[in-house]
Protein backbone atom coordinates (compact mmCIF):
# COMPACT_ATOMS: atom_id res chain seq x y z
CA UNK A 1 0.00 0.00 0.00
CA UNK A 2 1.46 3.44 -1.13
CA UNK A 3 2.34 5.74 1.88
CA UNK A 4 -0.26 8.79 2.57
CA UNK A 5 0.86 11.74 0.48
CA UNK A 6 2.66 14.30 2.40
CA UNK A 7 1.16 17.58 0.72
CA UNK A 8 -0.95 19.35 2.97
CA UNK A 9 -4.60 21.04 2.42
CA UNK A 10 -5.62 24.76 3.28
CA UNK A 11 -8.23 25.24 5.38
CA UNK A 12 -8.41 22.11 6.83
CA UNK A 13 -8.56 22.91 10.70
CA UNK A 14 -11.80 24.56 9.52
CA UNK A 15 -13.61 21.07 8.54
CA UNK A 16 -13.86 20.00 11.97
CA UNK A 17 -12.15 17.86 14.58
CA UNK A 18 -12.06 14.60 12.45
CA UNK A 19 -10.00 16.05 9.28
CA UNK A 20 -7.94 18.03 11.87
CA UNK A 21 -6.93 14.27 12.96
CA UNK A 22 -5.80 13.75 9.67
CA UNK A 23 -3.72 16.82 8.91
CA UNK A 24 -1.87 16.27 12.67
CA UNK A 25 -1.11 13.06 10.71
CA UNK A 26 0.28 15.03 7.82
CA UNK A 27 2.00 17.88 9.82
CA UNK A 28 5.45 16.12 11.19
CA UNK A 29 6.25 14.96 7.18
CA UNK A 30 6.38 18.66 6.50
CA UNK A 31 7.84 19.81 10.06
CA UNK A 32 10.49 17.20 9.85
CA UNK A 33 11.57 18.96 6.83
CA UNK A 34 12.13 22.01 8.03
CA UNK A 35 13.74 21.01 10.51
CA UNK A 36 16.08 19.44 8.77
CA UNK A 37 17.21 22.67 7.59
CA UNK A 38 15.53 21.60 3.84
CA UNK A 39 15.34 24.51 1.89
CA UNK A 40 12.11 24.97 -0.62
CA UNK A 41 14.13 24.54 -3.66
CA UNK A 42 15.27 21.26 -2.16
CA UNK A 43 11.87 19.84 -1.14
CA UNK A 44 10.57 17.10 -3.80
CA UNK A 45 7.83 18.54 -6.16
CA UNK A 46 4.40 17.38 -6.34
CA UNK A 47 3.71 16.04 -9.60
CA UNK A 48 0.28 16.99 -10.34
CA UNK A 49 -1.83 15.07 -13.64
CA UNK A 50 -4.36 16.45 -15.57
CA UNK A 51 -6.05 14.06 -17.90
CA UNK A 52 -8.11 15.25 -20.78
CA UNK A 53 -11.67 14.69 -22.55
CA UNK A 54 -12.81 11.33 -23.55
CA UNK A 55 -10.78 9.91 -20.51
CA UNK A 56 -10.37 9.95 -16.89
CA UNK A 57 -7.40 9.71 -14.16
CA UNK A 58 -6.72 6.12 -14.56
CA UNK A 59 -4.65 6.74 -17.72
CA UNK A 60 -1.94 8.25 -15.83
CA UNK A 61 -1.70 4.94 -13.52
CA UNK A 62 1.14 3.33 -15.34
CA UNK A 63 2.91 6.70 -15.15
CA UNK A 64 1.86 7.67 -11.49
CA UNK A 65 3.37 3.92 -10.10
CA UNK A 66 6.78 4.73 -11.97
CA UNK A 67 6.69 8.00 -10.19
CA UNK A 68 5.64 6.68 -7.05
CA UNK A 69 8.20 4.08 -7.33
CA UNK A 70 11.02 6.94 -7.74
CA UNK A 71 10.04 8.77 -4.63
CA UNK A 72 7.43 11.22 -6.01
CA UNK A 73 3.89 12.53 -4.60
CA UNK A 74 1.52 12.36 -7.04
CA UNK A 75 -2.07 13.61 -7.44
CA UNK A 76 -4.61 13.49 -10.64
CA UNK A 77 -7.70 15.35 -10.16
CA UNK A 78 -10.78 14.82 -12.02
CA UNK A 79 -10.85 17.17 -14.74
CA UNK A 80 -14.51 18.43 -14.64
CA UNK A 81 -14.23 18.20 -18.82
CA UNK A 82 -17.70 21.21 -18.38
CA UNK A 83 -15.02 23.54 -20.57
CA UNK A 84 -12.81 25.87 -19.47
CA UNK A 85 -14.95 28.44 -17.43
CA UNK A 86 -15.31 25.49 -15.21
CA UNK A 87 -12.57 23.35 -15.25
CA UNK A 88 -9.14 26.32 -15.41
CA UNK A 89 -11.17 27.75 -11.68
CA UNK A 90 -11.52 24.19 -10.17
CA UNK A 91 -7.83 23.13 -11.25
CA UNK A 92 -6.59 26.27 -10.04
CA UNK A 93 -8.75 25.55 -6.77
CA UNK A 94 -6.53 22.09 -6.78
CA UNK A 95 -2.96 23.73 -7.12
CA UNK A 96 -3.91 26.06 -4.28
CA UNK A 97 -4.55 23.49 -1.82
CA UNK A 98 -0.98 22.03 -2.35
CA UNK A 99 2.22 23.28 -0.41
CA UNK A 100 5.17 23.48 -1.86
CA UNK A 101 6.53 22.89 -5.43
CA UNK A 102 4.21 21.92 -8.03
CA UNK A 103 5.50 19.78 -11.59
CA UNK A 104 2.02 20.27 -13.39
CA UNK A 105 1.57 17.47 -16.02
CA UNK A 106 -1.07 17.53 -18.84
CA UNK A 107 -2.32 15.60 -21.74
CA UNK A 108 -4.69 16.32 -24.51
CA UNK A 109 -7.61 19.05 -23.61
CA UNK A 110 -6.30 18.99 -20.10
CA UNK A 111 -2.84 21.53 -21.60
CA UNK A 112 -5.42 23.82 -22.50
CA UNK A 113 -6.33 23.83 -18.45
CA UNK A 114 -3.39 23.95 -17.26
CA UNK A 115 -2.18 26.21 -19.63
CA UNK A 116 -5.14 28.64 -18.07
CA UNK A 117 -5.21 27.35 -14.53
CA UNK A 118 -1.34 27.58 -13.41
CA UNK A 119 -0.79 31.17 -14.75
CA UNK A 120 0.12 33.19 -11.72
CA UNK A 121 1.04 30.11 -9.75
CA UNK A 122 4.23 31.09 -8.45
CA UNK A 123 4.33 27.28 -6.89
CA UNK A 124 4.52 25.85 -10.27
CA UNK A 125 8.00 25.24 -11.54
CA UNK A 126 7.28 23.14 -14.51
CA UNK A 127 4.37 22.18 -17.64
CA UNK A 128 4.53 19.00 -18.53
CA UNK A 129 2.41 19.00 -22.21
CA UNK A 130 2.15 15.33 -23.22
CA UNK A 131 0.73 14.61 -26.76
CA UNK A 132 -1.50 17.85 -25.61
CA UNK A 133 -2.34 21.38 -26.49
CA UNK A 134 -1.04 24.65 -25.42
CA UNK A 135 -2.66 27.55 -26.71
CA UNK A 136 -2.25 31.34 -26.30
CA UNK A 137 -4.43 34.01 -25.17
CA UNK A 138 -7.37 34.73 -27.26
CA UNK A 139 -7.15 31.11 -28.96
CA UNK A 140 -9.92 28.53 -28.95
CA UNK A 141 -8.79 24.95 -29.43
CA UNK A 142 -11.66 23.75 -32.19
CA UNK A 143 -9.66 26.32 -34.77
CA UNK A 144 -6.12 25.10 -33.41
CA UNK A 145 -7.18 21.36 -34.26
CA UNK A 146 -7.74 22.26 -37.52
CA UNK A 147 -4.33 24.22 -38.23
CA UNK A 148 -2.64 20.54 -39.65
CA UNK A 149 -4.43 18.30 -41.19
CA UNK A 150 -4.69 13.99 -40.08
CA UNK A 151 -7.10 14.53 -36.76
CA UNK A 152 -10.04 11.89 -36.73
CA UNK A 153 -11.60 13.36 -33.97
CA UNK A 154 -13.76 15.04 -36.32
CA UNK A 155 -15.03 12.12 -37.73
CA UNK A 156 -15.11 10.08 -34.61
CA UNK A 157 -17.16 12.17 -32.42
CA UNK A 158 -20.77 11.82 -31.74
CA UNK A 159 -22.90 14.68 -30.03
CA UNK A 160 -25.26 14.17 -27.36
CA UNK A 161 -27.19 16.63 -25.63
CA UNK A 162 -27.48 17.33 -21.97
CA UNK A 163 -29.13 19.21 -19.38
CA UNK A 164 -27.20 22.01 -17.19
CA UNK A 165 -27.96 22.56 -13.75
CA UNK A 166 -29.82 26.03 -14.91
CA UNK A 167 -32.18 24.09 -17.27
CA UNK A 168 -30.24 25.04 -20.29
CA UNK A 169 -29.37 22.12 -22.37
CA UNK A 170 -25.28 21.51 -23.19
CA UNK A 171 -23.89 19.11 -25.89
CA UNK A 172 -21.30 16.45 -24.84
CA UNK A 173 -19.11 14.93 -27.07
CA UNK A 174 -18.50 11.09 -27.29
CA UNK A 175 -16.17 8.83 -29.37
CA UNK A 176 -18.42 6.05 -31.38
CA UNK A 177 -17.27 2.61 -30.67
CA UNK A 178 -16.05 1.97 -34.45
CA UNK A 179 -13.74 5.00 -33.89
CA UNK A 180 -12.64 5.13 -30.91
CA UNK A 181 -9.62 2.98 -31.35
CA UNK A 182 -8.44 4.64 -34.34
CA UNK A 183 -8.76 7.95 -33.55
CA UNK A 184 -7.39 7.44 -29.81
CA UNK A 185 -5.14 4.78 -29.01
CA UNK A 186 -4.55 2.97 -32.37
CA UNK A 187 -1.31 1.45 -30.24
CA UNK A 188 -2.97 -0.50 -27.83
CA UNK A 189 -4.69 -3.91 -27.24
CA UNK A 190 -8.58 -4.15 -28.62
CA UNK A 191 -9.57 -5.69 -25.62
CA UNK A 192 -8.29 -2.24 -23.79
CA UNK A 193 -9.74 -0.16 -26.13
CA UNK A 194 -13.16 -1.48 -25.59
CA UNK A 195 -12.75 -0.75 -22.38
CA UNK A 196 -11.46 3.06 -22.80
CA UNK A 197 -14.18 3.18 -25.13
CA UNK A 198 -16.86 2.22 -22.72
CA UNK A 199 -15.86 4.19 -19.82
CA UNK A 200 -14.81 7.18 -21.86
CA UNK A 201 -15.60 10.51 -20.04
CA UNK A 202 -17.46 13.11 -22.67
CA UNK A 203 -16.38 16.57 -22.33
CA UNK A 204 -18.40 19.25 -23.41
CA UNK A 205 -18.60 20.83 -26.78
CA UNK A 206 -17.95 24.29 -25.48
CA UNK A 207 -14.60 23.31 -24.67
CA UNK A 208 -13.83 23.90 -28.41
CA UNK A 209 -14.86 27.18 -28.45
CA UNK A 210 -13.69 28.45 -25.39
CA UNK A 211 -11.59 31.67 -25.26
CA UNK A 212 -7.81 30.90 -23.44
CA UNK A 213 -7.25 33.63 -21.16
CA UNK A 214 -4.10 33.06 -19.77
CA UNK A 215 -0.69 31.60 -21.27
CA UNK A 216 1.29 29.94 -18.17
CA UNK A 217 3.69 28.81 -20.32
CA UNK A 218 4.88 32.32 -20.98
CA UNK A 219 6.49 32.51 -17.21
CA UNK A 220 6.86 28.84 -16.13
CA UNK A 221 9.67 26.56 -17.91
CA UNK A 222 7.62 24.27 -20.05
CA UNK A 223 8.61 20.57 -21.86
CA UNK A 224 6.78 18.61 -24.42
CA UNK A 225 6.22 15.32 -25.60
CA UNK A 226 4.89 14.59 -28.99
CA UNK A 227 3.16 11.14 -29.97
CA UNK A 228 4.62 9.97 -33.39
CA UNK A 229 1.88 8.79 -34.62
CA UNK A 230 -1.17 10.63 -33.16
CA UNK A 231 -4.39 11.08 -34.74
CA UNK A 232 -6.13 12.94 -32.16
CA UNK A 233 -3.77 15.77 -32.08
CA UNK A 234 -1.78 15.73 -34.97
CA UNK A 235 2.49 15.43 -34.36
CA UNK A 236 2.87 18.89 -36.28
CA UNK A 237 0.62 20.68 -34.62
CA UNK A 238 2.08 19.30 -30.81
CA UNK A 239 5.75 20.47 -32.29
CA UNK A 240 4.32 23.95 -33.29
CA UNK A 241 2.87 24.33 -29.83
CA UNK A 242 6.50 22.90 -28.23
CA UNK A 243 8.30 25.43 -30.09
CA UNK A 244 5.83 28.82 -29.53
CA UNK A 245 6.11 27.47 -25.37
CA UNK A 246 10.44 27.52 -26.11
CA UNK A 247 10.08 24.18 -24.51
CA UNK A 248 13.20 23.66 -22.32
CA UNK A 249 13.12 20.07 -24.13
CA UNK A 250 10.80 17.92 -26.98
CA UNK A 251 10.86 14.40 -27.42
CA UNK A 252 9.30 12.27 -29.52
CA UNK A 253 7.32 9.05 -29.18
CA UNK A 254 7.62 6.71 -32.53
CA UNK A 255 4.53 4.85 -33.17
CA UNK A 256 2.69 6.43 -30.35
CA UNK A 257 -1.03 7.10 -30.66
CA UNK A 258 -2.30 9.52 -28.63
CA UNK A 259 -2.07 7.98 -25.06
CA UNK A 260 1.67 7.53 -25.01
CA UNK A 261 0.77 8.17 -21.26
CA UNK A 262 -0.52 4.74 -21.26
CA UNK A 263 1.16 2.86 -23.80
CA UNK A 264 4.86 3.97 -23.00
CA UNK A 265 4.57 4.78 -19.42
CA UNK A 266 7.54 4.52 -18.40
CA UNK A 267 9.18 6.75 -21.09
CA UNK A 268 6.58 9.34 -20.26
CA UNK A 269 7.69 9.06 -16.53
CA UNK A 270 11.42 9.40 -17.57
CA UNK A 271 10.58 12.18 -19.24
CA UNK A 272 8.65 13.82 -16.40
CA UNK A 273 11.65 13.12 -14.02
CA UNK A 274 13.90 14.96 -16.95
CA UNK A 275 11.70 18.13 -16.34
CA UNK A 276 11.77 17.65 -12.80
CA UNK A 277 15.48 17.96 -12.33
CA UNK A 278 15.72 20.50 -15.01
CA UNK A 279 14.07 22.99 -12.51
CA UNK A 280 14.96 21.89 -9.05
Amino acid sequence: MQDRPTFSRRGVLAAGAAVAATSALLTPSVATAATAGRSTSKVRPTVVLVHGGFADASGWNGVISELQHAGYECVAPANPLRGLPTDVPYLASVLASIEGPIVLVAHSYGGAVMTNAAAGNDNVKALVYIASFAPAEGEQLGVLLNKYPGSLIADAAEAVPFTNADGSTGTDLYLTADKFRAAFCADLPVATTRLMQATQRPFSASSLTDVTQAAAWRTIPSFGLVAGEDKAIPPALERFFYERTKARKVIEVPGASHVPMISHPKTTARFVETAIRTVS
